[in-house]
C-alpha cells in the first residue's frame, strides 16, 4: 500500500486459514491496557470532582457524558482516516491525542475548573476513539475469522487489567487529601473556597502528566513497530469509491451496534456509580476512599472473565456465551437493588465478571462478514459506545428523584435487550446481508 510505511509488513488474510501473528498482537495489546486504565480512572474523577465542586448526580455524570459522547463525535472521521491511512498511523495519531488531553487535566486543576476537565476529557476520548476504531478490529482479522472473538476477548482482558489497576492506583494518587463535607464548603469564604478547590484537584496534577508522557512514548514505539497490513480489512485508498456496499445492510451490524450502545452504558453507570452506592449507610457505609479500592473487584472479574472467556469461545458459540452472561449480569443488578448490606454490595461488584465478555462480542458479531466495509462497521460501533454518555447521564437524573439504589433498573433493561441480541444476530461466518435495507 502506498500510503502506509514501507517498513511496514504487507500480509494477506485468509479468512480461514490465516495464521494469528504473535507480536503484532502483543504490541497492539498495550493499546487496549492503556485505554483501559485511563477509562477507569474516570470512576476515581466521579466522587472526587462530586465532591470539590459540590455537584448532584446528574451533574457529575457530566464527566462521563464529556467522555463518551467523544466517541460519538470522532468516530466516523476516525473511520475515514483509516481509510486514508491506515490502522497503524491511525493507532498513533490516536495516542498522541490522549497524551495532549491528559496534559490539559494540568490547566484545568490550576485553575481549577469543571467545565475545563470536560474539555481534557473530550480531548482523551477523542483520542481514545481513534484507537478503539482501529485496534479493536484489526485483533479481530489478525489472524482466523473462527476465533476472532476469542482474540479479541484475550486482547480486552489486557484492557481489564488496565481498570483492575487503575482504581488502586487513582485513590492513593487522586483521593489521599480529605474533602469537606458540602455543609463544610458552604462555611468557608469566597478565597477558602478557592483555595480548597486548588488544593485538592491539584491531586491529578502528577499521575496525569506521568500518563501524558508514557503515551508518548508508547506513540514513538508503535510508530517505528512493524505491524503487518491486512489486506482484506483494510481500504485502499483507490478503492474508497469502488465500495457501493452499505454497512447498515448488515443485521449483526445494526442490532451489534444498539448491543454497544447499551452495554457500555450499563458498564460505565455501574461503575461510576459504585462508590457513592457503597458509600450508602444500608449498603456498606465505606468511606470513598476504602470504597474507591473495592472497584478492584468489579473491574477485576472482568479480567478473570475476558481470560477464561478467551479460552472458552475456542469452543463455544459467541451467541450462547453472550446471551448466558447477559442474562446473569441482568439477575445480579436485580439481586442488589431487592437487597441490602452486603448482599446488595456483593452482587453488584459480581456484575463486572459477567459483563467481561460483551464488549468484545458484540463487536465481532457486529463486523463479521464486512471484509473491505471493516473500518467503516468499526467506526459505527465505536460511535455506539456514546451509551456510555447517556445512560450514566440517566441514571444520575434517576438516582436524584428516586434514589441510587433503585436507579439501578436501567441497567437491567440494557442486559435484557443484549439476551435478545445474542438470540437474534446470526453466528459468526454466517452473516447475511439484508435485502432493500
Amino acid at each position: 500500500m502506498a500510503n502506509v510505511s514501507v517498513k511496514t509488513t504487507s500480509v494477506a488474510a485468509d479468512t480461514g486459514t490465516n495464521q494469528t501473528h504473535g507480536g503484532a498482537l502483543a504490541m497492539v495489546t498495550t493499546l487496549f491496557f492503556m485505554w483501559g486504565f485511563l477509562t477507569c480512572l474516570n470512576d476515581i474523577l466521579v466522587p472526587h470532582l462530586k465532591a470539590i465542586f459540590d455537584l448532584n448526580y446528574a451533574q457529575v455524570m457530566l464527566i462521563q457524558f464529556a467522555f463518551f459522547s467523544a466517541y460519538f463525535l470522532f468516530s466516523l472521521p476516525s473511520g475515514k482516516v483509516i481509510e486514508w491511512f491506515g490502522y497503524k498511523r491511525t493507532m498513533v495519531t490516536g495516542l498522541c491525542m490522549m497524551g495532549v488531553g491528559a496534559l490539559l487535566f494540568i490547566p484545568a486543576a490550576s485553575v481549577p475548573s469543571f467545565p475545563l476537565f470536560l474539555g481534557a476529557l473530550m480531548v482523551l476520548a477523542g483520542g481514545m476513539t481513534l484507537l478503539q476504531v482501529s485496534a479493536n478490529p484489526y485483533v479481530a482479522v489478525l489472524g482466523p475469522a473462527r476465533t476472532a472473538s476469542s482474540r479479541l476477548n484475550l486482547t480486552q482482558a489486557f484492557n481489564s487489567l488496565g481498570t483492575f489497576i487503575a482504581p488502586y492506583i487513582g485513590s492513593v494518587l487522586i483521593l489521599s487529601g480529605t474533602l469537606l463535607t458540602a455543609a463544610e464548603m458552604t462555611a468557608l469564604n469566597p478565597d477558602q473556597l478557592h483555595a480548597y478547590r486548588v488544593e485538592q484537584a491539584s491531586s491529578v496534577k502528577l499521575p496525569y502528566l506521568g500518563f501524558a508522557i508514557v503515551l508518548f512514548l508508547l506513540a514513538l514505539v508503535i510508530s517505528f513497530y512493524k505491524l503487518p497490513v491486512i489486506e482484506s480489512a483494510e481500504p485502499h485508498r483507490g478503492e474508497i469509491a469502488t465500495l457501493h456496499d452499505s454497512v447498515w445492510k448488515h443485521k449483526n451490524l445494526v442490532l451489534a451496534a444498539i448491543g454497544i450502545f447499551v452495554y457500555v452504558g450499563a458498564e460505565v453507570s455501574i461503575g461510576s456509580f459504585l462508590v457513592n452506592y457503597m458509600k450508602e449507610p444500608y449498603i456498606a457505609g465505606l468511606a470513598e476512599k476504602v470504597a474507591a479500592k473495592y472497584l478492584v473487584v468489579y473491574w477485576g472479574g472482568a479480567m478473570v472473565g475476558r481470560f477464561i472467556g478467551s479460552a472458552v469461545l475456542q469452543r463455544v458459540s459467541t451467541r450462547k456465551v453472550l446471551g448466558i452472561a447477559a442474562g446473569a449480569a441482568a439477575l445480579l443488578v436485580m439481586i442488589s437493588m431487592l437487597n441490602s448490606g452486603h448482599v446488595a454490595m456483593w452482587s453488584i461488584l459480581a456484575v463486572g465478571f459477567f459483563n467481561s465478555i460483551m464488549f468484545p462480542s458484540i463487536f465481532t458479531l457486529g463486523i463479521d462478514g464486512l471484509g473491505k466495509l471493516t473500518s467503516r462497521g468499526s467506526a459505527v460501533l465505536v460511535a455506539a459506545i456514546v451509551g456510555g454518555a447517556i445512560i450514566p447521564e440517566l441514571q444520575g437524573i434517576l438516582a436524584d428523584r428516586i434514589g441510587i439504589h433503585h436507579a439501578f433498573i436501567l441497567p437491567v433493561l440494557c442486559y435484557f435487550y443484549i439476551v435478545y441480541l445474542a438470540s437474534a444476530t446470526n453466528e459468526i461466518g454466517h452473516s447475511p446481508v439484508m435485502a432493500g435495507a
